[in-house]
């Protein structure tokens, strides 16, 4: 039993270590690549260079999440290759483990990893992305517009360095294109206040909001009733949509909350939904690149061919990312439930792996 225990530690120290190491390079190649993008996009904006590295460096825990299923699945097959070479593997096989035995190690090592990705992790790397966007938002893009949606109804900025709106509106409808209950307060250059306008409600038109029943006061409290009264903006309905913080900057812990209140303010939650299952699917996702990774490494033990080996491993995770990038697309537009859209990919994943574990091992 102490032997079995030994073997088991070492088995899952080497996997360990080989995931780190793929996961290590990954990290140093993302954010070089990544680096040089934020350079080219902020060429010609005077911006420092301690703000571009700031900003890779703000980026990167998120670039490294998404790269964590294929560390975990290459750093399988390097460490099942090292062992398969040095025969420790041939040495386990003859001492009477099965595949299954050697697997065991891996196989938690990936889930608690995986456990400590969506519970720790996830939620650094998404306050840092916030950031990043905040950031991105400022220096790159040059918005102004933000949308903000809490347990008391929907805050939205809007305008320019010249004249700025904050509108608040109690319920939402149609996705953001018509409100009710509305206070818009109205400020000029320097955040200088010059007035407010209730109404009972506003509509999104083109070029403007168009208020209903709406009483405007200026900055002498003097107050003029309107049945129509049109507030010009730049917004459309897709940008009001896409205000929305992304789903990668809310930590794992808050995202539940975020989807009960953007559906209670009147909007869809289902790009939130489908990021919050597919962060709970991680841990089944890493367990599936372990199978893969062991069934490639089963090849190797027998016929050789490392080369074969990596870009077989690599092409196959790229096969899962694309697998992935559809089932997420499908389950957005509603053409599948979204727990199966994002659930698919670790599932299928996990099927395909023990089927290629049960072929190397049984034949």
């Amino acid at each position: 039993m102490s032997w079995s225990w030994t073997l088991y530690r070492y088995l899952a120290v080497q996997f360990l270590i080989g995931v780190g190491v793929v996961y290590g390079a990954f990290l140093m190649i993302a954010f070089s690549i990544d680096i040089v993008d934020i350079i080219n996009r902020t060429a010609g904006r005077n911006i420092t260079t301690s703000v571009v590295i700031g900003m890779g460096l703000l980026q990167l825990p998120d670039l490294g999440q998404k790269l964590l299923p294929f560390s975990v699945l290459l750093g399988g097959v390097f460490a099942f290759a090292r062992l398969s070479r040095n025969q420790e593997l041939v040495a386990t096989r003859a001492a009477g483990l099965s595949a299954w035995d050697f697997l065991a190690p891996p196989l938690v090592v990936a889930v608690l990893l995986g456990c400590f990705a969506v519970l720790v992790f996830t939620p650094i790397s998404s306050q840092m992305l916030a950031q990043f966007a905040a950031l991105e938002a400022k220096y790159i893009r040059g918005e102004e517009s933000q949308l903000a949606v809490s347990i008391n109804g929907l805050w939205l900025r809007q305008g320019d360095t010249r004249h700025q709106s904050v509108i608040h509106a109690l319920r939402v409808a149609d996705q953001g294109v018509r409100l009710e209950d509305v206070t818009v307060f109205l400020y000029g250059a320097e955040d200088h206040f010059l007035g407010r306008i209730d109404a009972d409600g506003a509509e999104l038109k083109s070029g403007a909001w168009l208020l209903r029943d709406a009483n405007v006061s200026g900055i002498e409290g003097a107050v003029k009733h309107y049945d129509e009264y049109r507030l010009p903006t730049t917004m459309t309905p897709t940008q009001i949509q896409e205000s929305f913080a992304s789903p990668d900057t809310l930590s794992f812990w808050a995202l539940p909350g975020f989807i009960r209140t953007a559906q209670n303010a009147g909007f869809a939650a289902t790009r939130y939904e489908l990021y919050f299952y597919t962060l709970l699917a991680m841990p089944a996702l890493f367990a599936a690149m372990v199978f893969m990774a062991a069934s490639f490494s089963l090849r190797l033990q027998r016929g050789g061919g490392v080369g074969r080996m990596v870009l077989i491993s690599a092409l196959s995770g790229f096969g899962i990312y694309f697998f992935s990038d559809l089932t997420r697309a499908l389950g957005q537009s509603g053409i599948l439930p979204i727990l199966l859209a994002a659930t698919a990919p670790a599932l299928a994943s996990i099927l395909i792996g023990m089927t290629l574990v049960f072929h190397q091992e049984d034949g």
